[in-house]
């Protein structure tokens, strides 16, 4: 007979390509996790479906566990579209734009809004999931927080709350680049990164004081290997260098930081010391972050909502 652990809850990181569920206690500890690549995009909306056989073993230990939903499941394209809340926004904002929703065999499911920074050219920039990565970092300081991922974000944190923030396709960018251009021609992925060539790219972008700037800096990565100065191993991390430093270089013209500050690079992979080569190589200061900053941030919420709900 399963027997209900009330201070349990499920936490789900449902994106268009994964689906990542864990099953955390009250202090944030991860306890079990499963991951799949069911995402949103895969699964033509059998949402309940996919959702009901994941969780099924933890349901029949535990019972009914709340559940709570971040990313891309409560985009347009995902089970309940849910609203951008406006910056500046703290958890509290967060949680009162929750929407719960009653599961067919007990219990419910919680879809978490993502936000909206109006203030951004040509329009408003978005956000789904990072939200409880900044949340989970915390809000108690004045910062500039990095998100690196296919889309990065730079996050603005002030007064207690997400005063503002902006994206940057980097990740998107050297993936397309990497597999499909000119480049991935010749170029060859070795097992390991290398750092050098990775460090290379880095300096050419950092050093360069003419305004030409990404698109130059792309045809370098062949010509490079042309002239005899790559080899094809190093041309991917090199590629690599070039495009994240080039958001370093935009964010840096766009106000984000300035010489000698301090930044925080909040993640949970290998991109975090692809980020924290390049701030170092920038001359800025790497505040440390924990690394299960989501799952904090998406309980931090969770709690508060409910708290919200009692009072209601």
């Amino acid at each position: 007979m399963a027997v209900q652990a009330p201070s349990l809850r499920i936490i789900l990181d449902w994106g268009t390509t994964s689906f990542r569920a864990l099953l955390v206690d009250e202090s944030a500890a991860v306890l079990d996790r499963i991951e799949t690549e069911n995402g949103i995009q895969s699964i033509a909306g059998d949402f309940l479906g996919v959702l009901q056989s994941a969780i099924a073993p933890w349901r029949a230990a535990h019972g009914p566990i709340p559940i709570y939903a971040a990313g891309m499941i409560g985009s347009r394209n995902g089970w309940v579209e849910m609203p951008y809340v406006p910056v500046p926004a703290d958890a509290e904002a967060l949680a009162a734009q929750v929407k719960v929703m009653p599961l067919p065999e007990g219990g419910t499911i919680t879809f978490l809004p993502g936000l909206t920074d109006r203030s951004n050219y040509p329009y408003p920039d978005v956000m789904r999931g990072e939200e409880t990565q900044l949340v989970g970092f915390g809000l108690d300081r004045d910062l500039t927080v990095v998100l690196p991922g296919t889309h990065s974000k730079w996050a603005r944190i002030a007064g207690g709350q997400i005063a503002s923030f902006q994206t940057l396709v980097t990740g998107e960018v050297f993936g397309t680049l990497a597999r499909h251009s000119f480049l991935s021609k010749v170029a060859k992925k070795p097992e390991a990164p290398d750092w050098a060539a990775f460090l290379k790219g880095v300096a050419v972008v950092r050093d360069d004081q003419r305004p030409a700037g990404l698109l130059t800096h792309l045809f370098a990565v062949r010509t490079g290997w042309l002239s005899g100065a790559l080899s094809p191993a190093e041309m991917t991390d090199y590629l690599s260098g070039i495009v994240v430093a080039s958001e370093f270089r935009e964010a840096k013209a766009l106000g984000w930081y300035g010489e000698g500050a301090s930044i925080a690079v909040v993640g949970d992979d290998d991109l975090v010391e692809v980020y924290k080569r390049t701030a170092d190589a920038f001359g800025l200061a790497v505040v440390p972050a924990v690394e299960d900053a989501a799952v904090r941030g998406c309980l931090a919420i969770a709690q508060i909502a409910e708290r919200l709900r009692h009072k209601a």
